[in-house]
């Protein structure tokens, strides 16, 4: 189904497909902890398409070692043509966590979250030796070659609703999605986003917004979509993210590229 949903998608004009970034999922899901490890299958997805970018909402950055993760990242954009979206969290699952690396409280998940992004960013643009000395990870006489195409680096996606993610989001993101379950609601958010991004002397108007509508366990609603996608355009967004159900992911794929998209 990804191998034909994805293809379709660019054959549409679909702008971007996103994956999560999760080797656990639990009970919650249909497939329970069968998955499909991300950046491989992106990877494989890059050379089956040429425009639509491809990247992950959100990879949980504490997971695995950021030197290793802006290494695969680079290649991917690379082997993509400049495509890759690297979508940042701090990650949520702490089964997955125990499984797959090491569980830790909120702030500290969040502090590595931040080193990360710093020691990925640094890997991408700094050319010969990176040394980098944090309290959680360090890197010595690292070597990034050859760097990514994209410049200056690969877009960094946003998608946290905490404070504290959504200050680092002004402070990093290209894109920045906020889930409709954020307490305060989007303009708040989106708030915290611009503010901060003017105390790094960013310019909060280069940042896309976003909102999304995964619609799990959902039947297809062209008109309730529409409204949320026209909803979304009025408070200032660039991108709208939607996941279709499974059971109909391609046809609800088709009707909303022919009925919804071409309205905005």
């Amino acid at each position: 189904m990804i191998r034909e949903v994805v293809t379709e998608a660019e054959r549409l004009g679909y702008w971007g497909l996103l994956m999560p970034d999760h080797y656990m999922w639990g009970p919650q899901r249909p497939l329970g902890d069968s998955t499909l490890e991300t950046w491989t299958t992106l990877t494989y997805l890059a050379a089956r398409t040429e425009k639509i970018r491809l990247g992950t909402l959100v990879t949980p950055i504490p997971l695995r070692p950021p030197g290793i993760l802006a290494k695969e990242v680079s290649t991917l954009d690379l082997l993509s043509g400049g495509r890759t979206i690297l979508g940042v969290g701090a990650g949520w699952s702490q089964t997955e966590f125990e499984g797959y690396s090491e569980w830790d409280e909120p702030k500290v998940r969040v502090d590595k979250t931040l080193e990360g992004v710093e020691l990925i960013l640094k890997l991408w643009t700094t050319d010969g030796k990176v040394n980098y000395e944090g309290r959680h990870y360090r890197a010595k006489d690292a070597v990034l070659e050859p760097k990514p195409l994209q410049r200056p680096h690969p877009a960094l996606l946003f998608g946290g609703v905490g404070s504290r993610m959504l200050r680092m989001a002004g402070a990093y993101a290209d894109i920045c999605i906020i889930p409709p379950w954020r307490e305060g609601g989007f303009a708040s958010a989106k708030e915290i986003v611009t503010d901060s991004a003017k105390r790094y002397s960013r310019d909060a108007s280069r940042i896309s917004f976003g909102q999304l509508s995964f619609g799990l366990g959902e039947k297809y609603d062209r008109s309730k979509l529409a409204e949320k996608v026209s909803r979304a355009s009025q408070e200032g967004c660039d991108c709208f993210v939607v996941r279709f159900a499974d059971a109909e992911y391609l046809e609800s794929m088709k009707d909303f590229a022919r009925n919804v998209i071409p309205s905005f």
